[in-house]
């Protein structure tokens, strides 16, 4: 109990500092997007308050739910008592649902965050992909970010389309149509990561459009520019 609790607590700590990322490279604003991650080895999750501004979040205000999106406040423990760890005077992010059927459906996936992004959430309005133009993109997506399909809050559908279009794609990253980007990550710090890189390339490809034409990246360069990336660089 004390290995799940302990656990626990730096979860909460590294979701709660990791919104920070998000308003630190203009990814949000007021208190639209989240940030979540699993709880390593238990069917548990760690996501932002709803409502709550990023200026006041706190690691004891992050939420704790199950894999269906309902908070757990505690842990009965038998001749201990119970154990609570939970605020009940917040709720989850209203995208927890979301969150939590990736969780349920993508046993690799460790983080998940959702911004609005302003140039990834363009392109999510236009319903468009973004074209794999930049070797950044070759490194860090594997290919072009793709667009799911449109899905309205407040039940797991956004989840269905978030799973259904990445189970099929290198990317971490999808533009859910007329929504915004959600990313996926072994953590989640590689999820922020990836609603970073996101953002960038929705920007430089966006400018790059002004301009002319953007030119392709044959498949076989974008392979081999992110098997060196994922499995050479950095090592």
């Amino acid at each position: 109990m004390s290995a799940l609790l302990d656990t626990i607590t730096r979860v909460r700590k590294e979701v709660c500092e990791l919104h920070a990322e998000l308003t630190r490279y203009e990814l949000v604003v007021w208190t639209a997007g989240n940030v979540s991650a699993r709880i390593p080895g238990h069917d548990l999750m760690v996501i932002k308050p709803s409502g709550i501004s990023y200026a006041e979040l706190t690691p004891e205000s992050m939420v704790v739910t199950d894999l269906y999106g309902t908070p757990v406040r505690g842990i009965n423990t038998g001749s201990n008592g119970t154990v609570d760890w939970g605020n009940p005077d917040l709720s989850p992010s209203s995208d927890t649902a979301a969150h939590a059927y990736v969780y349920r459906h993508m046993p690799e996936v460790g983080g998940v965050v959702h911004t609005h992004s302003t140039y990834a959430t363009a392109w999510a309005a236009r319903g468009e992909e973004i074209p794999c133009v930049l070797t950044m993109m070759g490194d860090e997506f594997g290919g072009p970010i793709p667009v799911g399909p449109f899905a309205l809050i407040g039940d797991d559908s956004i989840g269905q389309g978030i799973v259904e279009t990445l189970k099929g794609s290198n990317s971490p990253a999808v533009l859910m149509q007329n929504h915004g980007p959600f990313t996926i990550g072994k953590d989640a710090s590689a999820a922020v990561k990836a609603a970073v890189m996101c953002e960038e390339v929705a920007k430089t490809v966006h400018v790059s459009r002004q301009l002319g034409d953007p030119l392709p990246i044959n498949q076989a360069q974008i392979e081999s520019l992110y098997d060196r990336y994922q499995n050479v660089y950095g090592r």
